[in-house]
Parts: structure tokens; C-alpha cells; sequence
């Protein structure tokens, strides 16, 4: 099994286990994601974790062999695939988390792009080498490189292939922190930073922040308030409202 998908604890976890190819993704393993990501979306996990077997890679990106050959038309089709997967995983009502360990090129970097947050191992490689082949990013990587890291950061990584190391990772906020020692422990420790949070509200936290890379100022404060009146009215703002004059932790029900 390719792609598999556990429980921990309150928690769900998407292995790529394909360490013999470095967690390379054939096309049948960015379906086998979708059904993984349609599963998490239906259960009642507080966060999803994604990683990817062994210690060299968390993803080398798309399985290069399936590409050679291909009619423009499969080819835009393959396209189409892995950006309509991975919008399935950043429109997922959890948040979720890459745990990268190794190497994360290619579709491996955008797989982890659409996650919410990322964390990386020390030993942590990150790029988009399309160019290289002759090709550009296609599962997304053009567009949500620039929303995380800027454009001129974005253009230079895209246009010369270059990967960065952990250290550059974390410094241009390509990933939020290096982590040492068991990385789905330290996922795990991480994610619950927020997971204890009302889901709703963070997901209403989520929306108003994207739109900020969408629109223009004066429209996403609009937004914003639109969206935080919102969170006013949920049984979970009581709760926590009341749980902080009482000086106890809020017991957030999700409502």
C-alpha cells in the first residue's frame, strides 16, 4: 500500500510509503491521497499529519517515468489531478501539517505546500527542479510558493531549480519550525498547539487569512470582520469567554 492512512490518538497520519523510490507519486498514488483525503474529511480527527517513509525523503516529487511520452492531453490531465487532490487537503475542515523529513522536490514540496503549517528534520531539502526537466511546477507549486515564501523568492526558486536547506527553509518561512529527534512525535506535540482550539473557529482563523493573499486590503478587512462576527456567535466564543473570566480551560464542543 502506497499510501497509507492511520490513527493517533485524536489524530489522523498519511504515510507515503514508497521509501524504494524515495515516495515518488505515480498518478495512482495521488489518487490513492484523494480517497485517503476524502476518509480524513469524514472523520472526526482534530488535525491531519502527513510524512513519508524512511529517513531520505518525504516526497521526490512526481514519478518522472510516467511523464515521458504523454499526450498534451494526458498530460493536462495528470495536471488537473494533482492540483484537484491537493485542494482537497487545504480545504479540509482540520488543519493539517507536513511532516517533512529529507527531501520534499517537486510535487513532494507542493503536496506540502497544501498543507496548513509545516515542520521539518534538520537533514530537510526543499524545491521545485521542474525546470531542470524542461517543465514548471503543475500541482500548484507556481501558486502557493509565493502566497508562503513572496514572489522574488518564489521566481528564483521556480527559474533556477535551486533547492534550500532546513536553515533557509525556516528563515523565509518555507516551514515554521526544525524539529529533532521522532518527527511524528514532535507533529504530533506541534499539532497540538492548536488542536485543542474549536475547529470552526479556526477554520473561520484559516479563511480570513487566505483571502488576505486574495484581495485588496479594504476588501479583506471586510472579510475579516464578516468572518470574526462569525466566530461570535458560536456556543465555543461563550465557552471560551467564560472560561477565561472563570479562570479554568475552555471545554470547546466544536459548535
Amino acid at each position: 500500500m502506497t499510501i497509507e492512512l492511520t490513527r493517533i490518538e485524536e489524530f489522523a497520519l498519511i504515510t507515503l510509503n514508497r521509501p524504494e523510490a524515495l515516495n515518488a507519486l505515480s498518478f495512482a498514488a495521488i489518487r490513492d491521497l484523494g480517497r485517503a483525503f476524502d476518509e480524513v474529511a469524514a472523520s472526526e480527527a482534530r488535525a491531519l499529519l502527513i510524512t513519508g517513509a524512511g529517513p531520505k525523503a518525504f516526497c521526490a516529487g512526481a514519478d518522472v517515468r510516467e511523464l515521458t511520452g504523454r499526450t498534451l492531453r494526458a498530460e493536462k490531465e495528470g495536471a488537473e489531478l494533482g492540483q484537484s487532490t491537493f485542494a482537497k487537503l487545504s480545504r479540509l475542515r482540520m488543519p493539517s501539517v507536513a511532516l517533512i523529513n529529507g527531501y520534499a522536490f517537486g510535487g513532494g514540496l507542493e503536496l506540502a505546500l497544501a498543507c496548513t503549517l509545516r515542520i521539518a528534520t534538520r537533514n530537510t531539502r526543499l524545491g521545485l527542479p521542474e525546470i531542470k526537466l524542461g517543465l514548471i511546477p503543475g500541482y500548484g507549486g507556481t501558486q502557493r510558493l509565493p502566497r508562503v515564501v513572496g514572489e522574488s523568492r518564489a521566481l528564483e526558486m521556480i527559474m533556477t531549480g535551486r533547492a534550500v536547506d532546513a536553515e533557509e527553509a525556516l528563515r523565509i518561512g518555507l516551514v515554521s519550525r526544525l524539529v529533532d529527534g521522532d518527527l511524528i512525535q514532535q507533529g504530533i506535540a506541534f499539532a497540538r498547539e492548536f488542536s485543542g482550539h474549536s475547529l470552526p473557529v479556526l477554520g473561520f482563523a484559516r479563511r480570513a487569512v487566505r483571502r488576505a493573499l486574495d484581495t485588496p486590503l479594504h476588501e479583506g478587512l471586510k472579510i475579516e470582520a464578516d468572518l470574526a462576527t462569525l466566530a461570535f456567535q458560536t456556543a465555543d466564543a461563550a465557552e471560551g469567554m467564560a472560561a477565561f473570566l472563570e479562570k479554568r480551560k475552555p471545554q470547546f464542543k466544536d459548535e
